[in-house]
């Protein structure tokens, strides 16, 4: 019976999470993106948008200024977005200027969320420019983008 009720109280916290939590990154390319193209930050962006206009606005990305250690730096990406059946956020990508791998992480998410926003920790291969590419539910691309300096870089096995 103890058993059990450590079962229910685990599954309750689960439930009890944030759903912006529950967004999980995509440890392989999106869908229609060829890996090869990845290696460079504009051919990855070219992949995603696929001739589409990216807009400056409605995404905010937040970086440190500086990175003591690039082997784990925190970043929040939010979207304005109502987050409705009728409006909300497809994808949220993070595109590195220098890391050996442009596309950082793809986040799928939809209306079942209650915000777009997206927190966790990055690698970066030193010094650089960051951007954050959402995709919004009418085919819209949005984006802002943040420079960082990371003093000990991570990255550097080459992949």
């Amino acid at each position: 019976m103890n058993a059990r009720r450590r079962l229910l109280a685990a599954l309750l916290a689960l439930l009890a999470l944030p759903r912006r939590v529950l967004a999980q990154p995509s440890v392989n390319p999106a869908p229609g993106i060829d890996a090869r193209t990845l290696s460079t930050p504009q051919g990855t962006l070219q992949a995603i948008l696929k001739g589409t206009e990216m807009r400056r606005g409605r995404v905010r990305l937040e970086l440190p200024a500086i990175g003591e250690n690039g082997h784990s730096v925190p970043m929040t990406v939010r979207v304005d977005s109502p987050m409705s059946e009728a409006d909300y956020v497809r994808r949220i990508d993070l595109v590195s200027e220098k890391n050996p791998v442009a596309l950082m992480a793809t986040f799928f998410l939809g209306p079942h969320m209650s915000r777009a926003e997206v927190e966790s920790r990055v690698r970066l291969n030193g010094t650089q420019r960051v951007t954050a590419l959402a995709q919004l539910s009418d085919g819209s691309f949005w984006f802002d983008a943040a420079e960082i300096v990371v003093n000990e870089s991570a990255c550097l096995d080459g992949g």
